[in-house]
């Protein structure tokens, strides 16, 4: 046993338990699509009148990046969203295995009122479809999670996932080039020796600014199922990938062996009663990192009690309302996605109907609890028939911990202020991409007479939904991800 855990080679072969959740049942494309041009659509936002809203912020719309077409190819649809720590680049991953990134425009910085409008920086293709042929399972190339490292130097670092490898990507500037060398060729073919009759000193030539991303690890072979987090820890030596059964301890130097740190699987795969849906190092503390369960549990681990932290420090669980008990009820305390707060006292967790604020000093209730789409709870049948109660939502903070937002169906998403303890249902439709426009509070009507600004309940379009969302670290401009578009809002006070 390591000092971090098991030690579990990714030279052994897999294990031959079959994984505890199937693969959900899609259509893949025959091939993958070639990448298309970004739709850079900047609006001028300077001239937004101000809404009266109580003194409150509001949200303006700001950019949309992505066809506008309605025939949306699976391979286009966008699957994860991050911004990096500054807030300067935003990457997204989408399921045909590229990884896009943007860069903040120098000139919105600096216009007064600032604007959040992002140009496109970079686009390479992270992952390609596999096929496992000992157990004849193809792995998608969908990109799970992107994770930014620390920027030290003016390269930058990101982590990219499927199902099963992770790789570690570099992503630099490069506006010179070298010319005159004296053993080989322009084109870069070695020169004959006897050709070289002169010694010439090799020059600098300017050229037009290129951004080249290049594979600088990859971490494969470690995980039977399906890698559903990665988190990168503090010290920015080390990050974790979490699966559904186990979470593995990487060195970012190296490829071959990573430490198993938990490890919940059974001895009898008959008498598995939960998975790991998500897991998050501590922002500060790279000893402390968190997990979360298909039974509505969140775990705190400290990694100096004891190498394998199969037994935790803090349990973090709410008692469930016997009112509301239900054949659903376990399927919805399921957590789809838990985040700690920057400051690394607080944590949100986001089950399928709710969610929730925690302090890590208390484990027995949330200190908040807000309801997302409490109007659902009556559907929760149909949903069910229809596949959409096993929807993941992801959720995150702003810069100051002060709010919180994830995303609904019908391309809403919900921003919640915890000091005015006030919250709002926005839109992600294209059809508010025009100058000037300010989004309008949306509210969704459950039964009775229908207020004019009211969309009913039996009218939601479950197909159109908001999984991935994320906050610039420092300013209020979100990313929300609807289908194969990207939404930039920011707000307008």
């Amino acid at each position: 046993m390591g000092r971090w855990g098991r030690q579990s080679p990714v030279l052994d072969p897999p294990d031959p338990q079959p994984p505890p959740v199937p693969p959900r049942t899609f259509m893949r494309q025959s091939s993958i699509t070639k990448i298309g041009n970004m739709l850079n659509t900047a609006i001028n936002i300077n001239g937004a009148k101000k809404p009266q809203s109580n003194g409150e912020a509001s949200w303006c719309f700001s950019q949309i990046k992505g066809a506008l077409d309605d025939d949306v190819t699976d391979a286009d649809i966008i699957s994860c969203v991050e911004f990096n720590h500054d807030g300067e680049l935003l990457a997204t991953g989408d399921k045909g295995g590229r990884v896009v990134i943007f860069q903040r425009d120098p000139a919105s910085k600096s216009a007064n009122p600032r604007r959040g409008e992002y140009n496109v920086y970079s686009t390479f293709q992270s992952h390609e479809p596999e096929f496992d042929y000992l157990k004849s399972l193809e792995i998608e190339e969908k990109i799970n999670k992107i994770r930014w490292l620390h920027q030290k130097n003016p390269v930058h670092f990101l982590l990219s996932t499927n199902d099963k490898t992770v790789k570690l990507w570099k992503v630099s500037e490069r506006d010179k080039s070298f010319e005159g060398y004296n053993t080989k060729e322009e084109n870069g073919l070695i020169r004959d020796p006897q050709n070289v009759t002169a010694l010439r000193v090799p020059s600098v030539k300017q050229v037009p600014l290129m951004v080249e991303a290049s594979p600088r690890r990859t971490f494969a072979n470690a995980h039977t199922y399906h890698i559903n987090s990665i988190s990168v820890n503090s010290d920015q030596e080390t990050f974790l990938s979490a699966d559904d059964l186990r979470i593995n301890l990487w060195h970012l130097e190296v490829v071959n062996q990573s430490y198993n740190i938990v490890d919940i699987k059974p001895t009898n795969m008959e008498e598995l009663t939960e998975v790991i849906t998500a897991a998050e190092f501590h922002p500060t503390e790279c000893n402390v990192f968190v997990y979360s369960s298909s039974k509505g549990t969140i775990r705190l681990c400290d990694m100096r009690s004891a190498a394998l932290c199969d037994r935790h420090s803090k349990q973090f669980e709410e008692p469930e309302n016997p009112t509301n008990r239900s054949f659903f009820s376990e399927i919805i305390s399921s957590i789809s996605d838990v985040k700690l707060s920057n400051s690394g006292r607080y944590m949100i967790s986001r089950d399928y109907l709710s969610i929730k604020v925690w302090d890590l000093h208390m484990e027995t209730k949330p200190i908040e609890t807000y309801p997302v789409h409490e109007y659902l709870r009556a559907k929760l049948c149909s949903l069910y028939e229809n596949d959409c109660i096993f929807d993941k939502f992801e959720c995150c903070w702003n810069g100051k911990d002060s709010s919180i937002m994830t995303g609904s169906y019908n391309n809403f998403f919900r921003v919640f202020d915890r000091n005015s303890k006030k919250d709002v249902t926005l839109e992600a439709s294209r059809d508010i991409i025009k100058p000037k426009t300010v989004l309008k509070p949306r509210k969704v009507c459950t039964g009775g007479k229908r207020k004019k600004d009211e969309i009913s309940v039996d009218c939601l379009d479950f197909n159109k939904k908001i999984l991935h969302t994320a906050w610039h670290p420092e300013e209020n401009i979100i990313a929300v991800a609807a289908t194969n578009n990207l939404f930039i809002f920011q707000d307008k006070f």
